[in-house]
């Protein structure tokens, strides 16, 4: 949902603690979504082929036609009767602040599907937002099969406990979170910059139109932000970004080249509405990474 105007000039600050607002609306999207599912789509729009793990509720069936077209496997999807698919309700102002009420349904129970049920070969794993003990137990699983594991906590961050984010952070390839997440991990974790860099392999903070952190240690590199030819929907760029950076890694690319795809692929994904309506034509991605960047994809 859009509303065509701010939400500072309906929310005020006197006002809050008995908070009584209404955004008039006019335009409304139903579109797919999820964390898993957008990184899925951008992957598939890549070449790659990825498996997601995941609980859906019993109204799957035109979501999961939907994933069937576009090539998304679905082997580790997991429906379970009597509930509902976790479902977003947004709603962005003219500002891109976005304010957003969650259903988790069957999320809530992600759990049920095992990491160590999926018997293929797999080389790399994220852990993005998903129920509680799903996050924890996946990264928990990805890091005992000795799988390089990027830990993307995102919108879950509030539900983990200070061990339970200290745990998944500990041993992780990739700690990646935006600017407002990477100061709620160092408030609820405890640790401070340092304390983090030195238990993950690399933290990446992305900081929207002001391109992103890439932090080994102590050396930081930043990564240059790709200006959009238009921005239409910020909802997704950040799914998109890990796209991009995981495409890169499989392929043997540096940690600042798969990034710097990351950022390409975020500037690509906001010009459209929705967060699987992209379309890519990889030559003509090639030529805009190497004029953006100074190198071929």
């Amino acid at each position: 949902m859009v509303f065509r105007g701010r939400f500072k000039d309906l929310i005020l600050p006197q006002h809050v603690h008995a908070l009584n607002v209404a955004f008039h609306v006019p335009e409304l999207r139903r579109t797919w979504g999820g964390c898993a599912a957008n990184i899925a789509y951008n992957l598939r729009l890549l070449g790659d082929e990825p498996l997601v793990v995941a609980t859906v509720g019993s109204d799957f069936d035109a979501y999961a036609a939907w994933l069937d077209r576009h090539g998304i496997r679905r082997d580790w999807i997991r429906s379970l009767e009597g509930e509902a698919t976790a479902g977003a309700y947004i709603t962005t102002d003219l500002d891109d602040n976005q304010i957003t009420g969650f259903h988790p349904g069957a999320m809530d129970r992600a759990h049920e599907v095992r990491v160590e049920e999926v018997g293929e070969p797999y080389s790399l794993g994220i852990v993005s937002p998903n129920g509680k003990r799903a996050m924890v137990e996946h990264a928990r699983a990805l890091k005992a099969r000795g799988v390089p594991t990027v830990i993307d906590p995102g919108q879950g961050l509030p539900i983990l406990e200070r061990e339970e984010l200290a745990e998944m952070i500990e041993g992780a390839a990739i700690y990646i979170v935006n600017d407002y997440e990477w100061s709620l991990t160092l408030e609820r974790s405890g640790l401070d910059g340092d304390a983090v860099a030195a238990r993950a392999g690399a933290v990446i903070v992305t900081q929207g139109e002001r391109g992103s952190l890439l932090r080994r240690g102590r050396e930081v590199t930043e990564i240059p932000a790709v200006a959009a030819e238009r921005i239409v929907d910020p909802t997704g760029a950040g799914d998109a970004y890990r796209a991009g950076l995981l495409h890169g890694i499989t392929h043997g690319k540096s940690l600042e080249h798969a990034a710097r795809l990351g950022s390409l692929l975020g500037a690509l994904e906001v010009a459209h509405a929705g967060t699987q309506a992209l379309r890519i034509d990889l030559p003509s991605l090639r030529a805009r990474f190497e004029r953006e960047f100074g190198a071929p994809l």
